[in-house]
């Protein structure tokens, strides 16, 4: 024992332990026990790697079932317009509510969350999600059964004729003016509630949800991963929850295909399709399956520690000067893996440099200029992603399920695959922060002029009598309702607000068998066929139709239309690849520049700008000015306005597209700036660090002058631990 108190060198565990009482002793109390204590390298790290691994597997899930339920949200758009009977910017609240959630509490999530079991605030947050996206689907089970405006009666024999057009008498003509001055009976049942604010508070819920999984999860693998891992872990990730949207989709896809009321009604008495703008698909079932998948993602979450080992290049980087980390890498006794000391949470300490903290975060001009980036960048995104289902069945002519299947299976996938391989070419090339900035700005400006041809990729309007052409056949746009009228259904006795349209034999659509003139009809539900349609004689281009005969539904697309259609997508999937190559190196961007305790909060505090300047806003100016495109609305059974069915294909192409491409011009602009900054940024981050080297050895030869003076320093300081003594 006496032998070791009077040995005059240190041995390099002592000498470790010395360093950090004398540089580092606010940040943990260290004893000679720590060394002894610790388990064995190779077991450190086989428990390092099997923790974190577990964790990202654990984080990939919820990525997926939170990415799914999102995704199967936005396929929905459509759906719950019809089932809910209210515009596009309606929906647009609704989908921007998620943000509205995620902005009540993710600043203060991010701060305090880094701070306190990071994976268990991330399983609450799954249960969480998962109680909302339950709550989207209780409307369903409040409201009555779906209908829809229609003429035909689905009950009667198909021997029986039906005249769509009435003579014009005073007893019909005083039915007619009772049926259309009215409401229906359940009108006052209709509007005594709006049954969508539940659709939106469930939204809400699944926003503060899944506030912590985006901030907690990236910031604790970046805390333990080592330093050349992080990017491709992170990729991984972000892969993960883009395969999420693939399944959204298709799940959206299967549930448009099903009626909405499947197993309350007999499918025989519907008389309409999946193409129909009136059709409403199980919507409710696929968050019943989100819901359930959510739920699961929770569990393995909370049987995970609140720390992990950390790597060795981070642990003495944080705590040790360069040479110091020299010479402890390179004694023998180095261990690979040291453990996080555990603080207890000061909640008063945290919330008093809460404002500080952000007032430093917030001063960094290429933080800021990232940001202002960002934020346009996303309101693009997010408004394209939002409604680009709804216009693929509008301009295209495909029906809600397709559309929501190719998203799925096209689409998507080229996103996962640009994301993934972006966090290869950074691994890869070891690509710096200006690397990484460069290449995500070239690939952005990439997708950017391919975007441009989509403005070719277009379709003309569907021919609907009344609304897109003239009943002569003259073609010219019109939003009013008495264009809707001719001589050859005068005597009539239509409503204009009717929406239950019909394809004459001479290819043009009519808005209902009532306006095309039909003076009877055949069949039974589907197989409908109306005949003595007077208006399709009118508006036959050439030679007159050999019999004036009309069937339920819009008419078929065009072949031109149906031609381009497949160019479109072949390009809509290299665009979307291109982009999203550049989405990782710009993520890691973020992470990179910024000081690693200011990491959860900067991510936090990005989520929360984005959310509240794109996510929110975005869908609901998309929407406001798509509505402006609508020819034609349906209208509720209170008689105010619905639903629209069908748009002016053109201008929706024109704002669509344009609103998307104008938008990220203004990017570019700033993105000129930002590289400015970011190049200043890292000159001072060069300079700052080659002045800390020089700093370093100077200290480095003074130590070494008075090494006899340190040992003395040494001795003594182990003279006064009690820990020591009684060990020894």
């Amino acid at each position: 024992m006496m032998k070791d108190y009077n040995r005059e060198t240190p041995s390099p565990e002592e000498t470790i332990i010395f360093l950090r009482k004398m540089e580092v002793p606010s940040k943990a109390r260290w004893t000679p026990d720590d060394v002894s204590s610790t388990p064995s390298s190779s077991g450190m790290q086989r428990s390092s790697c099997s923790s974190l691994k577990m964790f990202l597997a654990a984080l990939s899930f919820a990525y997926f079932s939170k990415a799914l339920s999102g995704s199967y949200m936005k396929s929905t758009i459509t759906q719950l317009e019809r089932r809910f009977d209210i515009p596009s910017y309606l929906t647009g609240v609704i989908d921007g509510s998620f943000e509205i959630g995620n902005l009540l509490v993710i600043a203060f999530v991010s701060y305090f969350g880094a701070k306190l079991h990071r994976p268990k605030i991330i399983a609450i947050g799954c249960v969480l999600m998962s109680c909302g996206t339950f709550l989207i689907a209780m409307p369903h089970f409040i409201l009555g059964r779906y209908k829809f405006q229609s003429t035909v009666r689905a009950s009667m024999n198909s021997t029986t004729t039906f005249g769509p057009c009435p003579a014009s008498s005073a007893e019909s003509t005083q039915a007619g003016d009772k049926a259309s001055i009215l409401p229906s009976v359940g009108c006052e049942q209709e509007s005594s509630v709006s049954m969508w604010i539940y659709v939106f508070l469930g939204n809400v819920l699944r926003g503060i949800g899944e506030t912590p999984v985006h901030p907690l999860g990236i910031s604790y693998i970046d805390d333990y991963a080592r330093p050349e891992n992080a990017a491709l872990y992170i990729s991984c990730v972000q892969t993960i929850s883009i395969i999420g949207p693939i399944f959204g989709y298709l799940l959206g896809s299967l549930c448009a295909k099903i009626y909405v009321d499947i197993g309350y009604v007999n499918m025989e008495t519907i008389t309409i399709t999946p193409g129909d703008a009136r059709w409403v698909g199980a919507w409710w079932l696929g968050y019943l399956i989100a819901g359930a998948i959510t739920l699961m993602s929770a569990v393995p979450f909370w049987f995970l520690p609140k720390s992990l080992p950390i790597p060795v290049d981070k642990q003495l980087n944080a705590n040790f000067t360069p040479e110091q980390t020299r010479f402890i890498k390179d004694s023998p006794s180095a261990m690979e893996h040291k453990f996080r000391p555990e603080e207890p949470a000061n909640f008063h300490q945290m919330a008093k440099e809460f404002v500080p903290t952000l007032k430093s975060l917030l001063g960094s001009p290429v933080y800021i200029t990232y940001l202002c980036v960002t934020i346009i960048q996303f309101n693009s995104l997010i408004g394209m992603v939002t409604y680009k289902p709804k216009y693929i069945e509008q301009h295209y002519g495909k029906s809600a399920s397709k559309a929501n299947f190719l998203m799925g299976m096209v689409n998507i996938p080229a996103v996962a695959l640009g994301m993934f391989s972006g966090g290869v070419v950074m691994n890869k090339f070891k690509l710096g922060v200006m690397g990484a900035a460069k290449f995500a700005f070239g690939t952005s400006l990439l997708g950017y002029f391919l975007s441009l041809f989509f403005f070719a990729m277009g379709c003309d309007n569907a021919k609907v009598a009344g609304i897109t052409m003239s009943y002569t056949g003259v073609e010219g746009l019109s939003y009013q309702q008495p264009s809707l009228f001719s001589e050859c259904n005068s005597g009539c006795l239509c409503s204009g607000s009717d929406w239950d349209p019909v394809c004459g034999e001479n290819g043009i659509t009519y808005v209902s068998p009532c306006l095309a003139g039909c003076t009877s009809s055949t069949g039974a539900g589907k197989n409908t066929v109306f005949n003595q349609c007077r208006c399709v004689a009118v508006t036959g281009a050439g030679s007159q139709p050999s019999n004036l005969t009309a069937s339920l539904g819009h008419c078929p697309i065009r072949d031109s239309c149906d031609t381009m259609f497949p160019y479109f997508l072949f390009l809509s999937v290299i665009t979307s690849f291109i982009i999203s190559l550049g989405g990782t190196p710009g993520f890691m961007l973020l992470i990179r520049c910024i000081k690693p305790e200011f990491k959860s909060l900067a991510l936090g505090v990005h989520t929360l700008a984005t959310r509240t300047l794109a996510g929110i806003p975005a869908p609901i100016y998309f929407g406001a000015v798509i509505d402006t495109t609508c020819l034609k609305w349906g209208n509720t059974t209170c008689g105010r306005r619905g639903a629209c069915r069908i748009y002016n294909t053109t201008a929706y192409r024109v704002v669509y597209l344009g609103l998307t491409m104008g938008l990220r011009t203004v990017s570019f602009f700033l993105c000129i700036l930002g590289f400015a900054l970011l190049r200043r940024h890292v000159k001072q981050e060069e300079k700052l660090t080659n002045g800390n080297v020089e700093m370093e050895f100077e200290s480095l030869r003074k130590e070494e002058s008075n090494n006899s003076i340190h040992s003395d320093q040494f001795v003594r300081a182990l003279d006064c631990n009690p820990d020591r003594e009684t060990r020894l």
